[in-house]
């Protein structure tokens, strides 16, 4: 659950998100108030246009016409106001909803650490590892008692064995990518194969599905197929201005951070801003029209309180993320190593199911499909969804699980 640490005199704690808060504001704020300081330009047309908006540029012009600029400027500081209020009513709205997870995890039958793994069953399932990314929590594959990726695939023949990675302790600071993987993520496998034994599936979710990839050429004898879900490869294409950006905060982040030895929620909770800066303002613009009592509603507060639930990132972690598959391209250059083992995945020779979410903006298609491209035996499933809704969305079930299903049970 995703709440402010401190308490009230009555009632769950309040919720924090959208998270950080202030910045999603003054994005919003920035944003409508541009569009005022246009309206002179607009009018005059000199107003500069991307290519690919003239178009609509030429129409809105044309249908203004011989409007006078105090009513237009009238209508827009309206339709400005407006907006606010409906930003304004969705955050309301979402921080007073009465959703709280209480779906209680399966006990851990390992642990190290800030990390366990835990086993959602059944004896005698075909037995999956399941590596979610460092920096959100793992339950968005166990959202909720409606919506769980998890509990589905245990249903139905598959015994997922989930490592939940926690926020970084007092060793996980010190780690970088390869103490996460050669070390902690070798450790529950191995835990994993005590419990069900080989061969076993690995199935990886955004950056845990590079972890996942790594992993899995380390131990390929053990790993019979591997799932990657919604994994960048190519971090330098669909966005490289994003890319370039990131990379140049490796040394920077170093500097601020080096003292506490990880990079705090709310900076990386921006960078994802970044990605996408309307994105906030879209949903709960959105989220303050639905129904409170609907099941999408509660989906959305349910995902929103995991967003917003993210972790810290350790620093040295950040550190090859940031410099080295951003600023450098180490993955697709070949020169990300792990242990002094180059991960290279050409040598996973054994099948490989690549989901692609077609609607992806924080993974550009292009990039995951650089992977698929490298995998001697990807198969490629691009359903219509975004990051976030290939394990959660409405449509998820039909066009994510069961296809992953059939394919970890029959090929």
């Amino acid at each position: 659950m995703t709440a402010a640490r401190g308490t009230r005199a009555s009632g769950p704690p309040r919720r924090q998100g959208p998270r950080p808060l202030p910045v999603h504001l003054l994005s919003a704020g920035a944003t409508w108030q541009s569009s005022m300081l246009a309206l002179p330009f607009l009018k005059s047309g000199l107003l500069p246009w991307k290519a690919d908006l003239s178009p609509h540029a030429a129409a809105l012009a044309n249908e203004l016409g011989e409007t006078p600029l105090p009513d237009f400027a009238s209508a827009v500081e309206a339709e400005a106001l407006r907006r606010a209020d409906a930003l304004a009513a969705g955050i309301e709205a979402y921080r007073r909803h009465p959703y709280r997870r209480n779906l209680a995890d399966p006990p851990a039958i390992w642990r190290d650490g800030t990390t366990c793994l835990r086993d959602y069953g059944p004896d005698g399932g075909r037995p999956l590892l399941i590596v979610p990314s460092l920096i959100n929590r793992a339950h968005i594959l166990d959202l909720h008692a409606g919506n769980s990726l998890l509990r589905h695939l245990a249903a139905n023949g598959v015994r997922p064995l989930l490592v939940d990675w926690d926020g970084p302790g007092a060793a996980e600071r010190g780690f970088d990518l390869t103490g996460y993987i050669a070390g902690r993520l070798e450790r529950a496998f191995d835990a994993a194969l005590d419990l069900a034994g080989a061969p076993m599936a690995v199935l990886g979710y955004c950056m845990g599905g590079l972890l996942a990839l790594a992993l899995a050429l380390r131990r390929r004898r053990e790993v019979d197929r591997l799932a990657l879900l919604a994994t960048p490869w190519d971090f330098q294409s669909g966005n490289p201005a994003f890319a370039r950006f990131i990379g140049a905060l490796a040394e920077p982040v170093q500097q601020s951070f080096g003292q506490l030895g990880q990079v705090p929620t709310d900076i990386l909770q921006t960078l994802f801003y970044l990605a996408d800066p309307n994105l906030a303002i879209r949903k709960f613009m959105r989220f303050a029209t639905l129904d409170p009592a609907s099941p999408e509603a509660r989906n959305f507060v349910a995902t929103e309180d995991w967003l917003n639930d993210g972790v810290p990132l350790a620093l040295g972690v950040a550190r090859e993320c940031f410099g080295g598959w951003y600023g450098a391209n180490t993955a697709l250059a070949g020169d990300w190593r792990i242990a002094g083992l180059p991960i290279e995945p050409g040598r996973f020779a054994k099948p490989a199911l690549i989901v692609v979410p077609a609607k992806d903006r924080l993974v550009p298609p292009v990039s995951a499909l650089a992977l698929a491209r490298a995998l001697p035996q990807a198969t490629i499933l691009q359903p219509e969804l975004g990051h976030i809704g290939l394990v959660v969305g409405g449509k998820a079930p039909e066009a994510v699980w069961a296809p992953l299903l059939h394919w970890l049970l029959h090929g």
